[in-house]
């Protein structure tokens, strides 16, 4: 057991921030090397932009009406200017296109990814720290680009190997909950915003518990009370009739305005969304993969028209044995105005954002990127302390392979410790095989390679140590010049 100083800082991590292990480093390296390259398919390049930004450029577009000006993390400089983390990879992007905006070609695409940071308040599977991996084309209206994205979102999450029917890409815009809202007479900004996010919870809520946050408000299960829009009940039903899922297409969507005036917003909207449909159909994309939904708001403030969210259909079961639904991965949408508030032009954009510490928990429940055993370093034992400098030949031999072919990763042993504890040590660093060489074995110009996963396999199987002595499972006995083949051969053994 470790001791605990109780003079210096405890060992903490504060709430909403986490930890990531190799094994789950290199399981998210998998996953973002698949997106790049569905990204790249689609002609976008790679930009980055840093973490930080001045706070007035990053704007205040986050939903966090209880908290504002408090949902980033923000400091001042030495000049007493303020900045802040990004919250997002889009308003970083929008800063990049103003400063660079006479260079870049237009239509202007690029994908990013790195983490981003909001100072929310956490809560299971939400972290104030999470990675996106975005892509975006800026410069063109044309609605061409939004259904180029819902198609994007579809040939992701099946490059990652979810089916259609396990997930779906639901498209909506937000100037028909807008025209809607202006039919009703609802002019005040901040019941607006109540709304909006009140209807962004309809999957997680369903219809009753959107109807009290469109009212007087919502307890949930532990007691805490949201305050609602306080809508009238004729303001809300109109509001449910027409964006209460679910619809068959776009003209379904637009029979649901029946219960109010037709206005200029709704029937642009409406327009759009059946030019989308037209365009994913032709594409060959049926409705089991890209769908309509009038519930689809998108929680930030800066969309202007068409909004998409990726979200998964199946169900699986965490650690506790609780059935979980992992709902939306990914969204995006139209945002018309962000590169105005800088250059005072209209500059047209759209784009697409992977939540990809969430898609990877998705991946891991479907088996598509649980960390496989073996997948650590090839170990070199030391047998005998004195020949260190042996062992570290062996181990430089696998890592720089005098054939030509690829390195190998792999270690020697830097502890002091005996047999029991390196195999020990071999086991938590998910080591495929390990290298002994003894004496008896130098002597022959010989190593022993141990294949630890097919020992493990057969392990199961063996009753007592007798037996183990007698089998020795999967242990071989190769010369030492062939241990580059060898060692390979196990490494292929495991690769599938």
């Amino acid at each position: 057991m470790v001791k605990v100083n109780r003079t210096g800082p405890a060992a903490r991590l504060p709430k909403g921030f986490r930890d990531s292990c190799a094994e789950e480093l290199r399981a998210t390296r998998q996953i973002l090397a698949k997106i790049r390259e569905v990204y790249e398919s689609y002609g976008f390049a790679e930009l980055d932009t840093p973490a930080i930004e001045f706070t007035d450029a990053l704007g205040k577009f986050l939903p966090d009406q209880d908290r504002p000006n408090e949902a980033v993390f923000s400091f001042q400089d030495e000049d007493e200017q303020w900045l802040s983390l990004r919250y997002d990879l889009t308003a970083p992007l929008a800063r990049y296109v103003a400063e660079n905006f006479d260079e870049l070609p237009k239509p202007f695409r690029r994908y990013a990814v790195g983490p981003v940071w909001r100072n929310e308040k956490p809560g299971p599977g939400r972290f104030r720290q999470f990675v996106q991996f975005d892509a975006d084309t800026v410069g063109t209206d044309n609605i061409a680009a939004d259904a180029e994205f819902c198609m994007l979102a579809a040939d992701t999450l099946e490059a990652l190997g979810i089916e259609r029917g396990r997930y779906v890409i639901k498209v909506s815009n937000r100037k028909i909950v807008e025209g809607v809202l202006e039919a009703i007479a609802l002019t005040d900004p901040r019941r607006r915003l109540t709304v909006l996010r009140a209807i962004d919870k309809f999957d997680r809520l369903g219809l009753e518990g959107v109807r009290q946050l469109l009212g007087e408000g919502r307890k949930d299960e532990s007691g805490d009370f949201t305050r609602g829009a306080e809508l009238n009940k004729q303001q809300i039903a109109v509001l449910l009739a027409a964006l209460q899922p679910p619809v068959s297409s776009a003209s379904e969507a637009r029979v649901r305005r029946s219960g109010f005036p037709s206005n200029e917003l709704t029937d642009a909207g409406f327009g759009e969304l059946t030019q989308i449909e037209d365009l994913v159909r032709a594409a060959g994309y049926a409705e089991n993969s890209i769908r309509i939904d009038p519930t689809v708001v998108r929680g930030l403030e800066y969309y202007t028209g068409p909004v998409f969210e990726a979200e998964l259909t199946f169900q699986a079961k965490n650690a506790a044995g609780e059935i979980i639904r992992f709902g939306s991965v990914g969204g995006g949408g139209r945002y018309d105005n962000l590169v105005e508030r800088f250059i005072g032009e209209k500059v047209p954009a759209t784009g697409f954002s992977i939540g990809v510490s969430r898609l990877q928990a998705a991946l891991s429940a479907l088996g598509r990127a649980e960390a496989r055993t073996g997948t650590g370093p090839v170990l070199v034992l030391v047998m005998d302390k004195d020949r260190i400098a042996d062992y570290q030949k062996l181990a430089r031999r696998l890592r720089q392979p005098s054939d030509g072919g690829p390195p190998i990763r792999a270690e020697m042993y830097l502890g002091t410790a005996g047999m029991r504890a390196q195999m020990k040590y071999a086991d938590k660093r998910g080591a495929p095989c390990v290298i002994i060489q003894g004496g008896e074995e130098r002597a022959k110009g010989e190593v022993q390679i141990k294949d630890l996963i097919e020992g493990a396999k057969a392990a199961a199987n063996i009753k007592d140590s007798k037996e183990w002595r007698e089998r020795r499972p999967a242990q071989i006995a190769v010369a030492e010049s062939n241990l580059l083949a060898a060692v390979r051969e196990v490494l292929a053994r495991h690769e599938a």
